[in-house]
């Protein structure tokens, strides 16, 4: 656990350092970096495709590799912190994304690039968890409380200003200058991390649970490798379908192992509480609602509309600016709002925005997209900063620490496994239209191909595919198909909001201060 005894408070304390803000900037510095490795890839996502090649896999395991990584190895890297040191696990933890993101800005190829992509995603859970941990070390009382505040809030930043660096960089120096610019930020963090962090640990900790970590995690990395594979390869697959079931045996395993240990990774008898089941749910959501937009609209914009990578990242401040100051005005209307009904109604207004902007198909005039994305943006807001105080306040308080580990590897790691799911509708949904528009059976074997790489934003490739097709064509397909996956995006949001106010919206939840909403869970979810 990241609470200590007194005891060992007291002997922290007669340890700190003469300027504890310095820690503070190292581990917000490194919050800095984990939003920007993955919004700037997803922005370079062209220009990678263009100067590496790879298959339409290759291509989205660049931002799969990473999510997947960080998010399955969150609570690993909890229990890791707490045995063997929280400097130690910060230090290497950041020390590795620096030296993962230079030898990304290195990569030769893009099998490469995918796998120090992954490499980079568990040295980010490493920092990200030995931060947290040493944060709630460092501060106490209300300094605790606006230290994880302005945590959250720099995360924000790297959200919403995340794209236009990236696009400026990319446009000036390279997609290569991205990578070395989160290298940059890591560096900094392992500069002020190793003046100023004291060393702390749980002398009650156990160990990790080495056989739970392995089989989670090989879990969701066969069960996205089979889903990218569908729109390639169909469900008759031999391969395809060996993977799923693989990944489906693992899951049982995993089930099967946490039941049995005695201090289990993941302590599955928190299910047991319907509303934290609500609250997984809720954890869900904005993968599917959100954080899917942030890697297909750049690719929209960039590889089928034309925009500079910079125009591109421009745009997409509408679609994260919301995040600087709504998870705030949320956490004040907690005092007299359910934070279930207003995260429920969130959706809601979130559902409204992808419908609203699937009116608008490549082609038509940016401006007009800006108001449905500001939309998105604002109804995801709401219940972000909610979250995470929701996934300590359904539970009791002795779980809490379990519960946000839960919450956060459900998460994060379900952002990568939704990035899987869309990308295969989404080249699914191309295909299909390019049958119909395009009914040439002599182009049927690179129809398939044709529409992977359209879904990832290679136009270029795409008509080398179909000679016979015009751009008009192929951009009409992909038009429809990202049209009718909004819809799809906007009705999965609207089931969840409806799962929200069936679990969270009929009893009155604690309310919760403004600045503890945003950070509360963080606080814990080392543990």
């Amino acid at each position: 656990m990241t609470n200590s005894t007194p005891e060992l408070t007291a002997q922290y304390a007669a340890q700190r350092p003469s300027q504890p803000f310095l820690v503070l900037a190292a581990v917000c510095l490194a919050a800095l970096a984990m939003p920007l490795s993955f919004t700037g890839p997803a922005v370079a996502m062209p220009a990678i495709a263009k100067a590496l090649g790879g298959s339409p896999i290759a291509l989205n395991w660049i931002t799969n590799a990473f999510m997947l990584a960080f998010g399955s190895c969150l609570m690993a890297a909890g229990a890791l912190a707490d045995t063997y040191g929280r400097k130690r696990l910060f230090i290497g933890g950041i020390a590795g994304v620096a030296l993962s993101s230079l030898a990304l800005a290195l990569a030769p190829d893009i099998v490469w690039l995918d796998v120090l992509r992954a490499l980079q995603g568990v040295a980010g859970a490493a920092a990200f968890s030995g931060g947290m941990a040493t944060l709630a070390q460092e501060f106490d009382g209300h300094a605790r409380t606006r230290a994880f505040s302005l945590l959250g809030t720099t995360f924000g930043v790297g959200l919403a200003f995340g794209p236009v660096l990236a696009g400026t960089m990319i446009d000036s120096l390279g997609w290569r200058s991205i990578f070395l610019g989160v290298a940059a930020i890591a560096a900094l963090a392992l500069v002020a991390g190793l003046r100023c962090v004291r060393e702390s640990r749980d002398p009650g900790a156990s160990g990790l649970d080495w056989p739970g970590a392995i089989s989670f995690t090989a879990a969701l990395t066969l069960f996205t490798y089979g889903v990218l594979r569908i729109p390639e390869t169909g469900w008759s697959s031999r391969l395809t379908l060996l993977l799923l079931g693989a990944a489906l045996l693992l899951l049982v395993a995993f089930v099967m192992i946490e039941n049995r240990v005695r201090r289990p990774m993941l302590d599955l008898s928190l299910f047991r509480y319907p509303r934290f089941v609500g609250v997984q749910f809720l954890a869900a959501a904005p993968a599917y609602s959100y954080v899917v937009l942030q890697v297909l609209l750049p690719i929209r914009f960039i590889g089928i509309e034309g925009y500079s990578a910079m125009q591109a990242g421009q745009m997409m401040v509408a679609l994260s600016a919301s995040m600087l100051i709504v998870p705030f005005i949320a956490g004040m209307l907690t005092r007299w709002i359910s934070a279930g009904v207003i995260s429920g109604a969130g959706l809601l207004i979130c559902a409204a925005g992808l419908a609203w902007l699937a009116q608008f198909g490549p082609g038509q005039p940016a401006a007009l997209l800006l108001l449905p994305m500001l939309t998105i943006g604002f109804g995801i807001s709401l219940p972000w900063g909610l979250m995470d105080g929701l996934a300590i306040s359904v539970v009791p308080k002795e779980r809490a620490g379990m519960a946000a580990g839960i919450f956060s590897t459900t998460r994060v790691a379900g952002e990568g496994v939704a990035l899987a799911i869309v990308a295969a509708i989404l080249a699914a949904l191309v295909h299909t239209r390019l049958r119909g528009l395009t009914p040439n059976p002599a182009a049927a074997p690179q129809m398939a191909e044709a529409a992977q790489r359209l879904a990832m934003g290679d136009m270029p490739h795409a008509l080398q595919l179909l000679p016979h097709a015009s751009r008009a064509l192929l951009m009409q397909s992909y038009g429809d198909a990202f049209h009718l996956l909004l819809y799809i995006l906007a009705a999965i949001t609207v089931l969840s909001a409806a799962v929200v106010f069936g679990f969270l919206g009929s009893h009155h939840a604690p309310a919760l201060r403004q600045s503890q909403v945003v950070v509360n869970a963080e606080e814990t979810e080392v543990a």
